[in-house]
């Protein structure tokens, strides 16, 4: 069987810029990689927490309609009430679940307002991400343009934008 004979005639081999060159598209592929996931998962937190922030609201709202509905039963009780043996166990029984109801809702209140922070917080960590991702894209097209033209300025600007990028996404990592 004949050799098969491959012939190079791009002359890349004696351009020790090129291996340099190829090793930082890899290395900022990879930076690229990681961010972009990290901004996935960020962005997976914000609905996270989202979704359990309205669930938080949406339970503090059944507590007010039921805290409501013991107030107005009590009113109705003493109001309609003849008597009074009667009523003011009932009224009382009905003051104490409006207080339970009340002190419930605060709480939960309280949860819903962790919950919004944490969510803000995540969906600032996931534009830190996203812009961090941006710049390091466009760092990864920047320096692989030089394969096509040569020019040494394509890998400076691209390694720049690149740098950038990684700076803004750290970023995210401090909030």
């Amino acid at each position: 069987m004949a050799e098969i004979e491959i012939h190079h005639e791009h002359g890349h081999e004696d351009d020790p810029s090129t291996k340099r060159v190829g090793l930082m598209v890899g290395i900022i592929g990879v930076v690229l990689a990681v961010v972009t996931i990290a901004a996935h998962r960020e962005h997976t937190a914000a609905v996270i927490n989202r979704t359990a922030e309205n669930d938080q609201w949406a339970y503090y709202q059944a507590k007010k309609i039921r805290e409501h509905t013991s107030e107005v039963g009590h009113e109705l009780a003493l109001a309609l009430g003849a008597d009074p043996a009667r009523v003011t166990p009932a009224a009382e029984k009905l003051a104490a679940m409006a207080a339970k109801y009340r002190a419930d809702a605060e709480e939960i209140q309280h949860k819903a307002r962790e919950e919004h922070e944490a969510t803000e917080r995540a969906e600032h960590r996931a534009l830190r991400f996203d812009l961090g991702e941006g710049f390091l894209e466009l760092g990864l097209v920047l320096s692989s343009l030089f394969f096509l033209g040569r020019q040494r300025v394509f890998p400076l600007i691209g390694g720049s934008s690149a740098l950038i990028g990684l700076a803004i996404a750290l970023s995210a990592l401090v909030l």
